[in-house]
């Protein structure tokens, strides 16, 4: 079963710190969707979810035009959480530092990229597992 979750949870905040890669759904101009695995770090505070990309990627050009509803699902055996929302790309640097600050603690530093953006998600919706909290 699965169902709306609350992003607050214990369980689901302890998953989204665990280190497991996600998906990032975007959709193209046509409105099929192009899938990417992601590293995505979650910042309930301020209600978004953040990825970092390189500016010239697929996924960051669906957004920049105009497609920006998305969707990032991460899973481990039986538990999966998928994190709908309204996606902006930053490129501001103290933005860009910010996202690779959570993805370092969270993975790992990532290699130097001079064309680095921000991909930020503003949460709306979040669906999930039983094991996560879900309703039954």
């Amino acid at each position: 079963m699965s169902g709306q979750l609350d992003l607050g949870a214990p369980q689901v905040q302890e998953f989204w710190t665990e280190r497991h890669l996600c998906t990032l759904t975007t959709l193209r101009a046509d409105g099929s969707p192009h899938v990417a695995p992601v590293g995505a770090t979650l910042d309930l505070a301020a209600g978004l979810l953040r990825v970092i990309s390189s500016g010239e990627s697929a996924k960051v050009r669906h957004i920049r035009n105009g497609q920006t509803r998305v969707a990032v699902c991460q899973f481990e055996g039986p538990r999966w959480c998928t994190v709908e929302g309204v996606a902006m790309v930053n490129d501001d640097p103290e933005a860009v530092a910010e996202a690779v600050k959570r993805y370092a603690e969270r993975y790992r530093q990532p290699r130097p990229n001079p064309r680095r953006v921000a991909i930020e998600i503003t949460i709306t919706k979040a669906l999930g597992s039983a094991s996560l909290g879900a309703p039954r």
